[in-house]
Order: structure tokens, then C-alpha cells, then sequence
């Protein structure tokens, strides 16, 4: 049998398997599961990291610190009799292989396989290559990618199946396309083969590494033209280091990225490169609450094979929407109370704010002027945030101090609450649980978005800037709100205004007074959903992997 290999350097399955940091990981598994369902000969390889992400802790002023529990990966996975070899830093690496099984709706198997390099054998640094998801400096990176490219081609040695073609979620895999290349693929052959799918919208977040360290790491399988193809493929730095993004796109015929406007911005980054969009979805059985999928089951029979069926949520019962909702939005406050002490309101509007703390996604932006969110949200909302900064981020863990500080100011007014070690357990609480999803990136760098989309699926609307896969989805004030008018220059004070402007004049009056109407919001905003489940996105992709000879 002929599979895609589909690499990822994190991957997202379910929550306890933490081999994934935020939304990379959680799509790229929403990916293989879509797979399944569709029936798809894929075959998942990634990495396996025995202390995960970062396990965040917060203390009573907003201090993130971070620990790294280890966890047994017996207790999620299989551990297969294979053992790759590989040459690294003069020496044999070998590497143990696990293995779990994504089973679809229709019973068609996924297997996704993790490269564990703590093999008694090996020297103690490379025994740490499956320690930490992004825990390392370069010295670290370039070798995990290393062990993931080429050690994931080697995978295919072991499997009775033939690697048909190359998916790369992320320049991190790149090395892979290296590896075929040494075992005697053609470039042409290497680009018709091979699909790269870009996240990243701005050239600080692609990995770059000098080229003296490459070398020292991969050896004779970079091509002699290696800095050339990176200079070709639009590169800011000129090639002056490598850019892995840069070098997949290089040897790519086919490149998407995750959204349409994502796919222009990424335009401008690789040069005379056709960047195909193809927006993320979601698994929608996986990202629906149980609660909504009991009334799903109930009133819309086959959305769980037929996910596009949710298109038809006008059609749910009101009365039995509100009563679901009630439902998902108690068991939040509930969690919010035992995880964090703070007390919700029941009939306050709850705004939820939910995702990687990387400084652009201005997670405080919402607490710009306090005086003017008294006077508009004193004694009607409450916030409930979470997400995770990464260790060695120091402006994004300002932004939990900055929300901390802010909500002891409110405190008496508008609740907030922030729940810590945000993970996919966390994120399907939120987005079913809270009233509307908030969310004021600087555009246009948010690459998709995926949270919005879970969000909507549950019944609650978004209320976002219009960047990533919102305004593809947007139509304002029917199925959610968008914040502001496209503007791509920074400007935080006339951001802040806007959303301060739709919470008073739009958000807030519909939820006080008309429950009919927030009800249509809330089955509009499901409807609109159904453009974005990972069974849509997975259709599109097999466009691209059809092609593959």
C-alpha cells in the first residue's frame, strides 16, 4: 500500500499526551484524525518528548513559572520492535519507535509514530533530544529536526507500506526531503512528491540555523546548492543562515498555507512561490462538547459522518440550545471555581480568551483602559483567560503579569479569571463554556486561528479582529462581531477603543436584551462552522495528495 508520510515536529492528539505546545500541534492532530475519518492512507511521524511542553504555574501576581514533569509514555502508546540508526556527532544514534492508532468513523486506521531517542545506547545529549518540546537552543533544535526528518524517512524501512509522498507541517521537517534526496529521489521528483504547509506568517518565527552547524549535523545529505536554494526561495536574510522554511519551499512544487490571507502574507516572503491557501479545520468530534453533541445527536442525525450537516443549526429547538449551553457554561463556571477560586456570575456575559501568550496576540489589549471596560462591562461581564508563554518568552509573560494586575483592580466589578496550564482539556471547557470568544491580534499575524472555529462550533461567537480564518466566516452581527475594519498597522489605543465600541454598542445590549436574537447569533455562529471542520480541510488536501506520483 502507497501512503503520504505526514511529519510534525508536535502533535496534539488528547490532552495527557503533552507532545504538543498550542494550536501547531492540536491541528496537526485534528489532521490525522480527519484522515481517519476520510479514510485517507496516511501514516503520522513526529517526535516523542518524555517531559512534553513546559507544566505552567502561576502564582497570585501573574509569575509564570514553569516545571517538566516527566510522564510514561506506556500509558499512551505502544512501544513497536523497531529500532532506527542513525549518524550523528560521529556516532550511531539509535532510536525506539511508538506507535498509536487514530481509528475513523468508518473504522479506517491512522497510525501516528513517535522517534524516541532515549535508547540505553546513546550518549546522554542524545538521550536529551527526547526530553523537551522546544525546550533546547540550536544546538538542541537541529538535531531533533534531524532525528524527525531523516530518522522518519528511515521509519518507512520497517513499515510494509510505500511512502507515496511528503506532507511537512512546518519547516521543522524539512530534513526529510534531504534524506530522499540522498536515497536517490529526483528533485523533480523530490517537488511532484512533496506538499509544505506554512504556519508562520512573519520571518522572526521560521526556524533559522547558521550553516556551519548544519553541516556539522547533517553532513553529506545537504545538497552543494543548499544556501543558493535558500536565497532563491525569497529569504530576507539572503541565505546568510538556513532557513528551513525556506529551503522546504525551495524544493516544493506545492506550498499552502492556513488561511487566505494568511497564503497572501506568506506571499511576500517566498519569492515568485504560489502559495495555495487551504484554511484550517477543526475535528469536529473531537472539538464539540459533550453536552452540544447530545443535542447534535438529538436534532441533527449523521453530523458525525457528515459534519457539513451543522450548517442546518437553525433548525435546533431553542429552548433545547439554551438548555445545552446553560449546561456547558456551568460546568465552566464550576471548573473556573475549583481551578481558581473565582466565582462567576451566572447571568453575566462571559468573555473567553484562550491561547498561546506570544506578544502579538495582545492578550491584555482588552484592559488598555480600565476606566472605559468599568463603565461599559461593571457588573454585566466577566473574563476568563488561560494560555501558556514559553519559557524563555519574556514579553508574553508580561502579558499574564499585566492581566493579573489589571484584575485586581476590576475585581469588584468584572470578574476575571485566569485558569493555568492552558492544554486541550482546558480549551474545550472554554470554548463551549464561555459566551463569546474574544480575540485582537495584530493582523494580519494570526496564521488561522483554529480556537475561533471550536468556539463557533459550540454556539458561542467570535468577537475578533478580522485576521485568519475569521474573515472568511465573519458576517457581523449575525454570526459573531468583527472588531475594527481590517487594519493592518499597529495601533493598540484605536484596537482597544473598537472592541470596547462592539462590546457596549453590539455584544452587551443583545445579550441583556433580546434572548431570541442571541440565540439566532448562536445558531448562526454554529452554521458558520461548518466550513470549517477538519473534514473540509482534509477534502482539500487531498487534492494536493492525489497528484503526488
Amino acid at each position: 500500500m502507497s501512503v503520504v508520510g505526514y511529519f510534525t515536529a508536535e502533535i496534539g492528539l488528547w490532552s495527557d499526551l503533552h507532545t504538543y505546545s498550542g494550536g501547531l500541534g492540536v491541528l496537526a492532530g485534528d489532521h490525522v484524525k480527519s484522515a481517519a475519518d476520510a479514510g485517507v492512507p496516511l501514516v503520522g511521524v513526529t517526535l516523542l518528548y518524555h517531559q512534553g511542553y513546559a507544566r505552567q504555574h502561576i502564582d497570585g501576581n501573574g509569575v509564570q513559572t514553569e516545571t517538566f514533569p516527566e510522564f510514561d509514555p506506556g500509558h499512551h502508546l505502544t512501544k513497536t520492535d523497531i529500532t532506527i540508526g542513525l549518524q550523528l556527532d560521529g556516532q550511531t544514534l539509535l532510536a525506539n519507535v511508538w506507535r498509536t492508532e487514530i481509528t475513523g468513523q468508518g473504522g479506517h486506521i491512522v497510525p501516528v509514530y513517535f522517534i524516541d531517542t532515549r535508547h540505553p545506547s546513546n550518549s546522554p545529549e542524545h538521550q536529551l533530544l527526547s526530553s523537551r518540546l522546544y525546550g533546547g537552543g540550536d544546538e538542541v533544535r537541529i538535531r531533533q529536526e534531524y532525528v524527525l526528518g531523516v530518522g522518519g524517512v528511515q521509519l518507512f524501512d520497517h513499515l510494509d507500506v510505500e511512502l507515496r509522498g511528503l506532507h511537512l507541517n512546518e519547516g521543522h521537517c524539512t530534513f526529510a526531503m534531504l534524506e530522499l534526496l540522498n536515497r536517490g529521489w529526483s528533485r523533480e521528483e523530490l517537488a511532484q512528491r512533496s506538499l509544505f504547509t506554512t504556519h508562520t506568517p512573519v520571518p522572526a518565527g521560521h526556524d533559522r540555523f547558521e550553516w556551519s552547524l548544519v553541516k556539522q549535523v547533517v553532513g553529506k545529505i545537504l545538497p552543494d546548492d543548499a544556501q543558493d536554494l535558500v536565497r532563491s526561495a525569497g529569504d530576507s536574510e539572503r541565505g546568510a543562515r538556513c532557513s528551513m522554511s525556506h529551503l522546504a519551499v525551495a524544493l516544493s512544487t506545492s506550498v499552502n498555507a492556513v488561511s487566505k490571507l494568511n497564503a497572501e502574507v506568506a506571499m511576500t516572503m517566498f519569492e515568485e512561490q504560489l502559495i495555495q491557501p487551504i484554511t484550517n479545520g477543526v475535528h469536529h468530534i473531537t472539538w464539540t462538547s459533550p453536552v452540544m453533541s447530545s443535542l447534535f445527536d438529538e436534532h441533527m442525525n449523521g453530523w458525525r459522518i457528515q459534519p457539513e450537516s451543522i450548517a442546518n443549526a437553525d433548525a435546533l429547538p431553542t429552548k433545547d440550545l439554551n438548555d445545552a449551553r446553560s449546561k456547558a457554561r456551568k460546568q465552566l463556571h464550576d471548573y473556573v471555581k475549583s481551578t481558581t477560586g473565582v466565582e462567576l456570575f451566572s447571568d453575566r456575559l462571559t468573555i473567553g480568551f484562550a491561547r498561546r501568550f506570544a506578544t502579538y496576540k495582545r492578550a491584555n489589549l482588552v484592559f488598555k483602559d480600565l476606566e472605559r471596560l468599568r463603565a461599559i462591562g461593571a457588573g454585566k461581564i466577566q473574563f476568563v483567560f488561560s494560555g501558556k508563554a514559553h519559557p524563555r518568552d519574556k514579553g508574553g509573560k508580561q502579558l499574564i503579569r499585566d492581566i493579573f494586575e489589571s484584575a485586581h483592580q476590576i475585581a469588584d466589578e468584572i470578574p476575571v479569571a485566569f485558569i493555568e496550564n492552558y492544554d486541550m482539556h482546558t480549551g474545550l471547557m472554554m470554548t463551549s463554556g464561555v459566551d463569546i470568544w474574544l480575540n485582537n491580534p495584530i493582523r494580519p499575524m494570526e496564521a488561522s486561528g483554529t480556537s475561533g472555529m471550536k468556539a463557533a462550533m459550540n454556539g458561542v461567537p467570535n468577537c475578533s479582529i478580522l485576521d485568519g480564518w475569521w474573515p472568511e466566516a465573519c458576517i457581523h452581527g449575525v454570526n459573531g462581531w468583527a472588531i475594527g475594519n481590517a487594519e493592518d498597522d499597529r495601533n493598540d489605543d484605536r484596537d482597544a477603543e473598537n472592541i470596547y465600541n462592539v462590546l457596549e454598542h453590539d455584544v452587551i445590549p443583545l445579550w441583556e436584551n433580546d434572548g431570541d436574537g442571541w440565540s439566532e447569533m448562536m445558531k448562526a455562529s454554529i452554521a458558520a462552522s461548518a466550513g470549517f471542520t477538519g473534514q473540509r480541510m482534509i477534502q482539500d488536501y487531498l487534492e494536493f495528495y492525489d497528484q503526488f506520483s
